[in-house]
């Protein structure tokens, strides 16, 4: 089992930044990669930027330039800085742990809102 917890949304003006936390819990080792999905109202659950264990990143389109993955691997924590923020981007983020055996796991979910 793996535990998600996220942290570090909130409201933001356009153009502006957020920076959010993704801290993993439990069978840490069995984890191939993570992401953030996020998930506007009336809309799909889309994904917006994944790491692999190995350090390879890939972005959605609307995201690339503006959106930034990383982990630190010694706090078992994977982080999505947002830069010049829109409205387009306020969504439910959700936090994704895939393990080598192929099993999904999310968090809870942290909001984000860009509006002036």
């Amino acid at each position: 089992q793996v535990q998600l917890v996220e942290s570090g949304g909130g409201l933001v003006q356009p153009g502006g930044s957020l920076r959010l936390s993704c801290a993993a819990s439990g069978s840490i080792l069995t984890i191939y990669g993570m992401g953030w999905y996020r998930q506007a109202p009336g809309k799909q659950r889309e994904s917006v930027a994944a790491i692999t264990s190995g350090g390879s990143t890939n972005y959605a389109d609307s995201v690339k330039g503006r959106f930034t993955i990383s982990r630190n691997n010694a706090k078992n924590t994977v982080y999505l800085q947002m830069n010049s923020l829109k409205p387009e981007d306020t969504a439910v983020y959700y936090c994704n742990a895939i393990t080598h055996q192929g099993q999904d796991y999310w968090g809870q979910g942290t909001q984000v809102t860009v509006s002036s």
